[in-house]
């Protein structure tokens, strides 16, 4: 009986290539391996005029070229990094994406292949500036390290994390040596979210929230208490004390006699008594 995570559309793959299942990280590789197929060839046959078209250029975006955001990382000529950042792909990958399913996996990597054209497009109002290739695959073993920061880096046998923070400080050396301060940002953006993106969906890291738009609650008008139609009168209220009063006599008079009325109690029965007769001889 195949479980829940079996039978998910979040971890099934996303093709069958010759009985082989073909995942998100591993479609990802396909699509950058092909286009750098594609760049050689272009290369080779000195076409190279709808490569520029698609490398990332600050003034050039800035001015409406705004696909140059996404197409960037499709210009891919043949290098040991490249095929380092595919490696990086497929192995760590596979497990980020095991994680999170298929698409968060893919809002991550998506997130992160963008972010650094879009600090340089900001930044690109100060520096103008130039991004080719770089499929942004480091942030992928940064959220691998993240989930995973003690697992051994295989035949290193050293704990991911270690590794992890080797490379971000050797790259931050590198930029400093260089004065290359756009690589720096860049690197640290990528980094940073990539840690954050793991720890945000691990329930770690909250967000801020935000309530620019909230509304003070609406006062309700509520309906008036509705009123008796005849309310007691004062002379009313006195009956009724009265009557009290008379019930409390007479129930002495039943216990303990006529006799046993005081001077005071007496001449109270008796104005009672008139009263009564008063009032049965005006509703005749």
């Amino acid at each position: 009986m195949l479980n829940e995570y079996e039978t998910s559309d979040e971890h099934r793959p996303v093709m069958w290539l010759r009985g082989y299942p073909v995942y998100a990280a591993h479609f990802i590789v396909i699509v950058f391996v092909a286009s750098m197929l594609v760049t050689t060839l272009l290369n080779l046959f000195e076409v190279g005029a709808v490569l520029d078209a698609l490398i990332f250029t600050s003034g050039r975006v800035l001015h409406g070229e705004v696909w140059r955001v996404v197409t960037y990382g499709l210009v891919n000529e043949p290098s040991i990094w490249f095929v380092v950042s595919m490696a990086m792909l497929v192995w760590f990958g596979r497990d980020v994406e095991r994680y999170f399913g298929r698409r968060k996996f893919l809002i991550f990597y998506g997130c992160a292949y963008l972010i650094t054209p879009l600090l340089y497009t900001l930044l690109g109002l100060w520096w103008p500036n130039v991004v080719v290739g770089q499929p942004r695959t480091f942030a992928v073993f940064i959220a691998f390290a993240t989930l995973y920061p003690n697992a051994p880096m295989y035949a290193l046998n050293i704990a991911t994390k270690w590794v992890a923070m080797i490379l971000v400080s050797i790259g931050t050396l590198i930029a400093l040596n260089d004065r290359d301060l756009l690589s720096l940002i860049s690197l640290w953006a990528t980094t940073g979210f990539a840690f954050a993106f793991v720890r945000y969906q691990q329930g770690r890291i909250e967000l801020p929230k935000i309530n620019l738009f909230r509304r003070e609650p609406k006062l309700r008008v509520l309906p008036d208490l509705k009123q008796e139609k005849n309310p007691p009168t004062k002379t009313d209220r006195q009956a009724t004390s009265s009557m009290a009063e008379v019930d409390a006599l007479l129930d002495k008079i039943a216990q303990s006699g006529l006799n046993s009325l005081t001077s005071k109690e007496r001449a109270k029965l008796d104005a009672a008594r008139a009263d009564l007769l008063k009032r049965e001889s005006g509703r005749r």
